[in-house]
């Protein structure tokens, strides 16, 4: 039986880097389609800042068109305003997608290094070297890229089980 290919978009929120990542799922092989990142200008008021990424998001989804968007949720421990910020650029990093028409899927940082790497709290660097594993073909020249083509590989492993969870609280 021919499998359809799925083609997955991650994101790896950030206000000033947005990493962003395109993998084809065909069974359990993964292809690379593109990655890189979408950045803010610092010296601009927080409301074009998200500007910025919204429209530069939204670009990548109209060019790439992904079927399906997968968002990493981010574990802040700093001061509240910054936690405050990067939530609401991983606002934009759920709405974009969502106004797209993709479904969206939320994978917490450790499940995605557990998945990619092996390990719950693998370091940046284990990362970027299991993505040129994987993806050979792979060209992501920055960490917030390698970490969003993590979240989509997260994607595609656990999007199976994610869907028949969906289905049976729907049959309930």
């Amino acid at each position: 039986m021919l499998q359809t290919p799925i083609r997955i978009i991650g994101i790896d929120p950030g206000l000033r880097n947005m990493g962003w990542g395109i993998i084809e799922a065909v069974g359990s092989r993964l292809v690379f389609v593109a990655c890189g990142v979408v950045r803010s200008d610092a010296t601009l008021a927080l409301s074009d800042r998200l500007r910025q990424l919204h429209e530069g998001l939204a670009q990548i989804i109209h060019a790439h068109l992904p079927a399906e968007a997968a968002v990493e949720e981010t574990f802040v421990n700093r001061d509240p305003q910054s936690a405050l910020k990067l939530g609401q650029a991983r606002g934009v990093a759920l709405v974009v997608p969502a106004l797209a028409g993709l479904p969206v899927a939320e994978y917490a940082a450790n499940l995605v290094k557990k998945t990619v790497v092996g390990a719950g709290h693998a370091e940046k660097q284990q990362i970027a070297a299991m993505i040129r594993i994987l993806l050979p073909r792979a060209e992501a020249k920055s960490a917030d890229a390698a970490d969003a083509l993590a979240v989509a590989i997260c994607h595609a492993q656990h999007r199976g089980a994610r869907a028949m969870k969906l289905a049976l609280a729907r049959s309930v």
